[in-house]
């Protein structure tokens, strides 16, 4: 079983304590760790390699589903920009990476702080010092599931 598809049996069983919200095609989680605040996931409930090996229908709500997810973060979490990432290098489940951008969030790193997240370096991005609390991750998820819910 697939990584992806392991936190989606957790969110299933009730294990899953980054599960925000399930909406047709995905569930909406909360990224394990926060550089980025209100880094979000949305994990396509088929598993799936690519766009293209899902059904037109589905797809299309996939997308759209995506695209509303990204709009709830980007309210709940004050986003100048967000950016938008479905890349399946590592973990070839569907799945879309949703990080809410403010400047200076990749310090000086890269293009004067302004770049991709990959610029910021991963020892730093992945640190457990980036992990939210219990109270934040609970915080966090009550502000995302308000902005879905609208």
């Amino acid at each position: 079983m697939c990584f992806i598809c392991k936190r989606i049996e957790m969110i299933k069983n009730n294990e899953n304590p980054y599960f925000v919200k399930e909406l047709e095609t995905g569930y909406v989680v909360i990224g394990d760790h926060q550089h980025f605040k209100g880094y979000t996931l949305f994990l396509c409930k088929e598993h799936k390699t690519e766009l293209f090996d899902l059904e037109k229908d589905f797809k299309l709500k996939y997308l759209e589903e995506m695209s509303l997810v990204a709009e709830a973060v980007s309210r709940a979490f004050g986003a100048e920009k967000m950016n938008y990432e479905l890349l399946g290098n590592g973990d070839t489940h569907l799945h879309w990476h949703l990080f809410p951008r403010r400047e200076g969030d990749i310090e000086n790193y890269g293009n004067g702080g302004k770049g991709p997240v990959w610029w910021y370096p991963m020892e730093k991005m992945y640190s457990a010092d980036n992990c939210p609390t219990r109270a934040e991750l609970e915080e966090m998820k009550n502000k995302l599931l308000y902005e879905l819910e609208k």
